[in-house]
């Protein structure tokens, strides 16, 4: 009885978003193998769903609080660990180790580390109760919670992933009520950051690329100055030309359907929505994912515990910042990366870190009532 009451709890309004865009995935991988040798890959992925849904449902009936005390530490320490042996013994496939072989299944850390640093954060600003976060004893452990990842990231090397660490962190501590000059003096850091690498590149090429590592250097060109190297630009501008070819309705996918979007099913698989459902189908799903974003608010305002809305906003974070630097990155608008779409593209590790994320929302919706007897730290 006790289980049953709290499946009725459920949220069904996300978990009708969340089969919607599996569908839309499901169709868009299947239009991204058919007849190719990776035929049958949507299959997969239903099969991916539905094994995942089992740890979804699970975490969503577990009360979130006992995640967030001393086993949000474990979890992350776990993580990092993760990170760290991927690093000495991960799989090195196109330049990057970034994936651990694990009984046929590759896992990729990076994605588990994502929500265990959510966890993380979520429970030491919980304890602040909405009080001002303080410069040492608050935001100096919480960025050194974000870096680590973060650095042991960006060695893989993932940029797109590290920029998603980013977003997840400096909406946390707005939401966690960061004073105002701490965020001012936080942006201004990233901005400066930016515009050196910018001044760089026009400047004193020679230096920047002294500075950089070649991939990152090779990426930053060919953002900025596409014509510097067609062949490394190649897939940019066919997956913008794909897109911008879909027109409104879509098209018979010829870009596609030739090889010239390379990961189709997977990092490149808003380009087959683009091109083969056109403005129509892009902006469908994306309605898709504003609802989403919608419901995820609406459950963060809902919670009576502090740490269960800052654990929503993290994961709201988590999905905007991976949805705005896939399509941006297809579109010329960022550099590009390698990122997935939440529960579009295909990936085993990506779909099981955002049904992770998903359970927990879900747990914090069926448990928003309850309050925590933990003393908060003053």
């Amino acid at each position: 009885m006790f289980i049953t009451s709290k499946l009725a709890k459920l949220d069904k309004l996300t978990l009708f978003l969340i089969l919607c865009l599996v569908a839309i995935g499901t169709v868009a991988i299947y239009g991204a193998t058919t007849d190719t040798h990776l035929d049958g890959l949507h299959i997969s992925y239903l099969y991916l769903f539905g094994a995942f849904c089992i740890p979804m449902l699970f975490l969503a009936l577990l009360d979130y609080k006992i995640l967030l005390g001393r086993l949000s530490y474990l979890f992350y320490g776990i993580g990092i660990a993760m990170l760290v042996v991927v690093k000495l013994f991960g799989e090195h496939i196109n330049g990057a180790s970034r994936w651990l072989s694990i009984g046929g299944f590759q896992l990729q850390p990076s994605e588990l580390a994502k929500i265990f640093t959510v966890l993380l954060i979520a429970h030491v600003l919980g304890k602040r109760e909405g009080m001002k976060l303080r410069l040492f004893q608050d935001l100096v452990p919480i960025c050194i919670i974000f870096l680590i990842p973060f650095i042991l990231i960006m060695d893989q090397p993932d940029l797109g992933t590290s920029l998603v660490f980013v977003g997840i962190l400096i909406s946390m501590l707005w939401i966690g009520n960061i004073r105002s000059i701490y965020m001012i003096l936080f942006l201004g850091l990233l901005i400066t950051t930016i515009g050196t690498i910018l001044w760089l590149y026009y400047a004193n090429f020679e230096l920047l690329s002294k500075i950089v590592e070649p991939h990152q250097m090779s990426r930053i060109q060919t953002f900025l100055d596409p014509t510097s190297d067609p062949d490394k630009s190649w897939h940019v501008k066919n997956a913008m030309t794909a897109i911008g070819s879909g027109g409104l309705t879509g098209s018979d996918g010829i870009y596609l359907r030739k090889g010239f979007i390379p990961y189709a099913y997977s990092d490149s698989i808003y380009v087959v929505i683009g091109e083969e459902y056109g403005f129509i189908g892009s902006s469908v799903l994306l309605l898709f994912y504003l609802l989403l974003v919608y419901r995820m608010v609406h459950i963060a305002m809902e919670s009576r515990e502090r740490a269960g809305s800052y654990l929503v906003i993290g994961f709201i974070a988590m999905i905007i910042f991976q949805v705005s630097v896939n399509i941006g990155m297809h579109i010329g608008l960022l550099p590009l990366t390698g990122i997935s779409l939440p529960f579009i593209s295909y990936g085993g590790s990506s779909l099981l870190s955002n049904m992770i994320a998903i359970g927990l929302v879900l747990s914090v919706k069926i448990h928003k009532d309850e309050i925590s007897i933990e003393p908060s730290v003053k």
